[in-house]
């Protein structure tokens, strides 16, 4: 254990140790139901806010992914150790108030816990695709630019230049129905780049035709789906 997880261990254990020194120095361990129920809900929602941060973890970011899930835990445990100290204060005879009402908060919790994981969920895989997009534009973009200087004939080359442009050009932005057609430019880009390393003139011209015509056609059925 490093340094730093020992800290943080003591660190969320002050609260425990402070919690139970207290409730059994003055309360001792003959209590009613009612309070070890609230006890052990007030523990519950302890660990889940120490617990919260690990649900985000290789997410995006805190920021925007894990603080408002941390929000939600620190808000009930709020809830529920206010709540559960009053119970043990009171200490009722019957159980059924003090398990209901902390069955509810905890019921309210976990629905806002996980509704907030699927939006972070969806938001990940959103920022997933996007990346996705981004990247296909990128990677094209950078493997015609770096053909550029390998092409002598001024012909052969301008029409790379015009391919590089298409694609410079092209919104980064993508749709699913594009996935074969994107694959199959890339694979031509690399047909693109057997010919330029060949220095077969006629083949560059030819296929360098082809991608422009075929990264036309893919930014107008992009600018259809939108």
């Amino acid at each position: 254990m490093t340094r730093e997880a020992m800290l943080w261990l003591i660190l969320n254990s002050i609260f425990l140790v402070v919690f139970n020194v207290f409730f059994f120095l003055f309360g001792g361990t003959d209590r009613n139901a009612s309070v070890w129920i609230s006890y052990g809900f007030i523990h519950f929602a302890y660990f889940m806010l120490i617990l919260t941060p690990k649900l985000t973890q290789g997410k995006k970011s805190w920021t925007e992914l894990g603080f408002p899930l941390y929000l939600i835990s620190a808000i009930y445990f709020l809830v529920a150790y206010v709540i559960g100290a009053i119970f043990i204060l009171i200490a009722p005879e019957g159980f059924t108030i003090a398990f209901a009402v902390q069955l509810c908060i905890a019921g309210m919790y976990g629905t806002a816990l996980v509704s907030n994981m699927i939006a972070n969920e969806r938001t990940a895989e959103a920022e997933q695709v996007r990346k996705t997009q981004i990247s296909y534009i990128k990677e094209a973009s950078v493997k015609v630019k770096g053909l550029l200087d390998s092409v002598s004939d001024k012909e052969a080359k301008k029409k790379v230049e015009r391919v590089y442009d298409a694609l410079y050009s092209s919104p980064v932005k993508s749709h699913p129905d594009l996935e074969v057609e994107e694959s199959r430019l890339l694979r031509s880009i690399r047909a693109l780049e057997e010919a330029v390393s060949a220095g077969h003139k006629d083949s560059i011209i030819d296929i360098a035709g082809s991608l422009e015509t075929a990264i036309g056609e893919r930014n107008r059925r992009l600018a259809a789906y939108n």
